[in-house]
């Protein structure tokens, strides 16, 4: 019986949309459904939306290397793995920090309190900052995020702690898997060559602005 009448109001239903008339497949759009199809407009109907961080400038910045962004990013959002966070789900581990021995391993520890990575860091940044030289992670991303450097030396600051974060973050992860720590020296010119590397591929591409940036990284070494 029940079946009965819900084929009596499909029929009726059929009558009053018309036979002739064919299905329409329509998108969801921020005005309504439409016939036609975004991707903005799907993308942004889709994502989960944040207020934007101020911290950004100092990541997705033009001339990037992707994989190091990434990285940076995550470091930002502290969500990297050093082993204060490890002990919050795996209590017990040993907290220390996989490159000095010293401290407790945090983000700000790691990224450059550690007498290993601040090794790196001096070698890398002291140069270019000047007296203005810190390593204090809330500092270093202030300065890199305001942008008040001439453009050449802005990139060169950025990318060196985007290198030397990246570089040693890869470098902890090796030695917590059982591998021998890097000396830093050689650490430092093996960061040091991909820094240059990078800035002599901005002047081989043409990239506006950028061509001397290769002689301003060399003058900052001491």
């Amino acid at each position: 019986m029940i079946l009965n009448n819900i084929e009596e109001d499909l029929d009726k239903l059929r009558d009053k949309i018309g036979e002739a008339l064919e299905d329409a497949c329509q998108w969801r759009r921020a005005a309504g459904f439409k016939q036609e199809f975004s991707t903005s407009e799907t993308w942004k109907l889709i994502r989960a939306v944040h207020e934007k961080r101020d911290w950004s400038k100092c990541i997705w910045f033009s001339q990037a290397t992707p994989k190091y962004a990434f990285m940076m990013w995550l470091a930002c959002l502290n969500r990297l793995s050093t082993m204060d966070r490890i002990a919050r789900w795996n209590r017990g581990v040993d907290t220390t920090c996989v490159l000095c021995k010293n401290a407790l391993e945090n983000r700000d520890h790691l990224f450059f309190e550690c007498s290993y990575s601040l090794q790196l860091w001096e070698s890398l940044a002291k140069g270019i900052m000047g007296s203005s030289f810190t390593n204090s992670w809330p500092e270093i991303v202030s300065i890199a995020t305001a942008g008040a450097m001439e453009r050449r030396k802005r990139f060169c600051f950025r990318y060196a702690f985007h290198a030397a974060m990246y570089s040693l973050w890869r470098e902890r992860n090796r030695v917590k898997h059982g591998e021998r720590l890097t000396p830093v020296t050689l650490l430092k010119k093996l960061v040091d060559k991909g820094i240059r590397n990078k800035l002599s591929l901005l002047r081989q591409k043409g990239v506006k602005g950028m061509q001397d940036s290769i002689q301003l990284w060399f003058s900052t070494r001491g």
